[in-house]
């Protein structure tokens, strides 16, 4: 079973968070290059240098975006340990897991990981005020914990007990609300805040769905593999 895990989360972890990281470079970090443009002072919002600056966002940088590349494909592979070891239980009580059914698994995850912390405390460009660091993390672990818990309510919850409190820990972070900023004031223009969690979100979920293809397809492959190595 470890085997079959490492084996998994390893190709799959892999696989997606080097799509992931390709979709990043091309559609979220120029976006991010921008915000960094008004956060430093070199633009100036409703300036007229706006249309210079833009030009100058394509380029490479290949250490940063070889690094980059590295450390999203091993955020994904910890996203896609996390989601085989639900897969894992979810088989020990008699659920089939392919890779088609993976995508269900996916949306959970993006759900879970992005969507629902997202829904109160939105992806942020440099340069715009936020909340203190710390009471952020506390709430987005909150979040990411008590979606995950409400969506497995939701698949394997057999009553309207279980159902209803699976919308009560969805809803409940958002009801005690995120941490947010006294004020709400920055040099980034809002039309680049809203491109950035639009891109953001998007990415995130091609990501997530393709993990969940992958991880259920690796996670099945594997399966035969060790069962007929088993009946051999």
């Amino acid at each position: 079973m470890l085997t079959r895990l490492l084996v998994s989360g390893l190709f799959a972890g892999a696989a997606a968070g080097l799509i992931a990281a390709l979709l990043q470079l091309i559609f979220v970090q120029p976006v991010l290059l921008h915000a960094e443009l008004y956060e430093s002072g070199e633009l100036v919002h409703f300036g007229t240098e706006a249309v210079s600056a833009q030009q100058e966002l394509g380029g490479i940088d290949p250490l940063r975006d070889g690094l980059s590349v590295i450390f999203t494909m091993l955020t994904y592979t910890g996203y896609a340990f996390i989601l085989l070891a639900g897969m894992a239980i979810a088989e020990m009580r008699g659920a089939v897991i392919t890779g088609r059914n993976g995508l269900l698994w996916g949306v959970a995850g993006f759900v879970a990981f992005h969507f629902a912390p997202g829904f109160s405390l939105a992806p942020e460009v440099p340069g715009v005020a936020a909340a203190d660091v710390f009471a952020r993390q506390i709430w987005w672990w909150a979040t990411v914990l008590t979606a995950g818990a409400g969506l497995w309510l939701i698949a394997f919850g057999r009553n309207w007990m279980a159902w209803g409190a699976a919308a009560m820990l969805l809803l409940a972070p958002h009801v005690i609300g995120a941490p947010e900023p006294d004020t709400f004031t920055g040099p980034v223009p809002t039309e680049i805040g809203a491109m950035f969690a639009s891109r953001a979100f998007g990415v995130g979920m091609a990501a997530w769905l393709l993990l969940g293809c992958f991880a259920g397809f690796f996670w099945q492959r594997e399966g035969a593999r060790v069962g007929a190595t088993q009946a051999a």
